[in-house]
């Protein structure tokens, strides 16, 4: 019964890590195409840019393993201010 109750903390400790690794992926690439720097409160975030388009994985840890999100937001093109 312990490792069942054990077993099922753990899953649900990896799911808020993966919802932790969504929200945190997406607010890297948003930060990123604004121009504004991010540091995230768990994990970390890689950021490459292809095509106009900026993609944030991050990667967050959790007892049942490395949870993983990618966000890929369009980069922001700044036009003349006249």
């Amino acid at each position: 019964l312990i490792a069942v109750f054990t077993t099922l903390v753990a899953g649900l400790v990896a799911v808020g890590a993966h919802l932790a690794a969504i929200d945190i992926a997406g607010a890297a690439a948003r930060a990123y195409t604004i121009g504004v720097p991010y540091e995230p409160p768990r994990g970390a975030v890689t950021i490459t840019e292809s095509g106009g388009l900026a993609t944030a994985t991050a990667v967050v840890p959790s007892p049942l393993g490395a949870q993983t999100a990618r966000a890929i937001f369009p980069i922001e093109q700044e036009f003349g201010t006249s």
